[in-house]
């Protein structure tokens, strides 16, 4: 049997590592469904919603931010966030289960 072997990089999986580990926690896949529900939210408004302090959303979203799964805009003096909808359609892709899923032989 002749098999082809590809390879990945370690950036790559280290890239994917942070976004499923952004995706891991009840909270922050709550707040991707808010955001998805709602467009862009102010973080008030994102307190009040999930019932979550200040202290801990703030740690939820940083995750999210870092993992560049949703975009953060500043008006005023309020924090917005949004669903940067490119990250979610990419870690939603074709492409993404090519890396993953094994190929028929």
């Amino acid at each position: 049997m002749n098999s082809t072997s590809t390879t990945i990089d370690d950036a790559t999986l280290s890239t994917y590592e942070q976004k499923f580990k952004a995706l891991s926690d009840k909270n922050r896949l709550k707040i991707i469904y808010e955001l998805n529900q709602k467009g862009k939210v102010c973080v008030c408004d994102l307190s009040d919603l999930l019932g979550l302090p200040q202290s801990k959303l703030s740690y939820h979203l940083k995750m999210l931010l870092d993992a560049n799964v949703i975009l953060m805009e500043r008006i005023g003096k309020w924090n917005y966030y949004e669903l940067n909808e490119n990250e979610i359609k990419g870690l939603l892709s074709v492409q993404l289960c090519c890396i993953f899923y094994p190929k028929p032989q």
